[in-house]
């Protein structure tokens, strides 16, 4: 059935590929790329011209209340992607995360409300979690803000679920974990070690090494988002979109040198590090609610899906 659908962060990593699959699955979508005085569209510039021919690519910012209630009328779904993800950036700029991350899903929601919007779809992060005091992370797992960003992103999910439960607008949360694939920032560590192994260099330069991550790869994660909107459960609640296989920082790099034939000495360096309370050590998800709920697994698992 064909939905209306406005999906903020259309221009980012994830949001590009769920945008691409949103017009391939036949819907009518309004697709937010952040304003910016060089008319880039970010990643939607990347995808197939035919594709974003039959998306309204509009220029803006979900700090805008007005705006967004002006391109929420008339939508059946709200997808919300549009965050400032940077991590180390946040140490820096706290105050901006707070104005994009919580200020934004604020005025989206709102915008929803005013509108009638049947669905809303709030993207939150793993990150969320912070270091895993029990594995695999459910979602019922403790929330620790970490970095302002992790905080940032807790304020917005909660601002999300308190809309529920005050105006039962509909919303799900959805969690994915640490996802990669094509399209992802050269920050990401999977791109960065990839870059500095094709470029040829020989040590490769990281921050912390131990900590373990749950990598999702994008289709599996925009699949995931699709999946939720096609479900009837998960209203005013939390699902994870993660794999379920952990591996630490070193022995991803040692797969991917193995699938680049290279061989690589791996250096820790100091300024890459974050601030020692603020590393997030260990992260693997449940995903179990998904399959549940939702009918979704990720097509590659595991150490040969990685």
């Amino acid at each position: 059935m064909t939905k209306r659908v406005f999906i903020t962060g259309a221009d980012g990593f994830i949001g590009s590929h769920l945008a691409e699959n949103l017009v391939r699955s036949g819907h009518r979508l309004t697709a937010l790329a952040q304003y910016n005085s060089f008319g880039r569209r970010g990643w939607l510039d990347d995808v197939p011209p035919e594709i974003q021919a039959e998306m309204e690519i509009v220029l803006g910012d979900v700090r805008d209340g007005g705006q967004m209630r002006r391109l929420a009328k008339g939508q059946d779904v709200i997808m919300h992607l549009a965050a400032l993800i940077a991590i180390p950036f946040s140490y820096h700029a706290p105050q901006a995360y707070v104005d994009t991350n919580i200020t934004g899903t604020m005025n989206i929601l709102e915008a929803a409300r005013d509108h009638d919007v049947s669905q809303i779809i709030h993207t939150s992060t793993s990150e969320v979690y912070g270091t895993a005091k029990f594995v695999p992370i459910t979602e019922e797992h403790p929330l620790q803000g970490q970095s302002p960003y992790s905080a940032s992103k807790i304020g917005a999910d909660q601002i999300a679920l308190s809309f529920h439960a005050a105006f039962d607008l509909p919303v799900k949360v959805v969690r994915p974990f640490n996802t990669y694939g094509p399209r992802q920032s050269m920050r990401a560590v999977i791109p960065t070690v990839i870059q500095q192994i094709l470029s040829g260099k020989k040590d490769i330069a990281l921050g912390a090494l131990t900590p373990t991550r749950d990598f999702t790869f994008v289709s599996d994660t925009a699949a995931g988002f699709i999946a939720a909107t096609n479900s009837t459960k998960g209203d005013g609640d939390v699902t994870n979109l993660g794999s379920g296989f952990e591996v630490s920082i070193e022995d991803m790099v040692r797969v991917i040198a193995l699938a680049c034939g290279a061989n690589v000495n791996i250096v820790c360096e100091t300024e890459r590090l974050r601030p020692p309370k603020s590393e997030v050590e260990r992260l693997l998800a449940d995903n179990s609610k998904a399959k549940t709920d939702f009918g979704w697994a990720p097509k590659r698992a595991g150490l040969d899906g990685f």
